[in-house]
């Protein structure tokens, strides 16, 4: 029920055309934010911020049981295949802003890393850095496979091509000294990746999320699974390797008979363009850190609470939205 509750918050900005009879379309903004996979973390933290910077025409004032959101603005939380998807649509305008990890926006931005020989990302921008999201390695618990070297001729899901997690999977693999042909690669996301686990069709699956993240919680109530370690000296060569990268744990309790497990992490951000209007993006930046959103993301998704203004320059390494700018230059959080 928790997450159903939460999956329903990416639907805020939506609003009914009936609603927006008589409401004049200069009065109306519409703004969507690319996530990623319905049953990760992003697609319900998107909704969960896309209620909070949304204010739609004929809403209650603000502090009056109404949004403190942006006058007009609908904002909507689109699925997506993730990170690399993301960074694309907003480059092509097909969407105006989209969550990102800051190793893959980076790397766009720069045309540098996984992104070498393409042509850089000049226009993205971030608005603000979000959260830590943690590499899963998930298996059942009796697969015997217990390190990232174990994978050899499995059938593993890298997640899809657009992905972030697709992206890392093979950092991963190559830092242990694997490439892709030394496992059998599949390109499942989701639900359908924890699903082919359970059922034996592949022998582990790869997600870069935030905990805790919705198909493995439902994985883990089915089925016993085990979060294999990403530790050790290819998790140190990463680390080294690729300045986003961190060692972290992925405590005991968060997926139902799973012990605390050492793994990697890499911060997850929110990206526009350059094009996007200075004020909208000030407006949206102001409305993200204000008492009320802040009420609503601490009761919206486990991640939440750790969605604060004292992080959201942490780790940032694309230039930030002249609008966001402004916004942390007036609350001191930027000189």
């Amino acid at each position: 029920m928790f997450f159903k509750a939460i999956k329903s918050l990416a639907l805020a900005g939506v609003i009914s055309i009936s609603c927006l009879a008589n409401v004049s379309a200069a009065d109306i903004k519409f703004f969507t934010i690319g996530t990623g996979g319905t049953a990760y973390t992003y697609y319900p933290v998107g909704g969960m911020i896309a209620n909070a910077i949304s204010k739609p025409p004929g809403s209650r004032e603000c502090g009056k049981g109404g949004s403190c959101g942006v006058d007009g603005l609908i904002a909507s939380a689109v699925s997506s295949r993730g990170s690399v998807d993301n960074v694309n649509a907003i480059l092509s305008g097909l969407r105006n802003s989209g969550f990102a990890q800051s190793d893959v926006a980076y790397w766009a931005y720069t045309g540098t890393g996984t992104m070498e020989g393409k042509e850089p990302a000049k226009e993205l921008r971030t608005i603000a850095a979000l959260f830590q999201e943690h590499i899963h390695l998930v298996a059942l618990a009796d697969s015997g496979i217990n390190s990232v070297a174990d994978l050899k001729g499995k059938r593993v899901s890298l997640d899809e091509p657009g992905s972030g997690t697709r992206v890392d999977a093979k950092l991963i693999l190559a830092a242990n000294g694997l490439e892709v042909d030394d496992v059998q690669a599949e390109a499942l996301k989701g639900n359908a990746a924890a699903e082919a686990l359970r059922n034996g069709k592949i022998d582990a699956f790869f997600v870069v999320a935030g905990y805790p993240t919705g198909a493995i919680v439902e994985l883990a109530s089915a089925a016993d699974i085990k979060l294999v370690p990403i530790a050790g000296a290819g998790a140190e060569k990463l680390v080294n390797e690729f300045g986003f990268f961190a060692q972290s744990d992925i405590p005991a309790g968060t997926y139902e008979g799973v012990a605390t497990t050492s793994t990697v992490a890499v911060g997850a951000q929110w990206f526009t363009s350059s094009k996007e209007d200075e004020e909208l993006i000030y407006n949206i930046t102001k409305a993200l850190w204000n008492k009320e959103s802040r009420k609503l993301m601490d009761v919206g998704h486990a991640k939440g609470k750790t969605i604060t203004p004292e992080s959201a320059l942490a780790g940032v390494g694309v230039p930030l939205h002249a609008g966001a700018e402004r916004f942390y230059k007036e609350a001191g959080l930027l000189k």
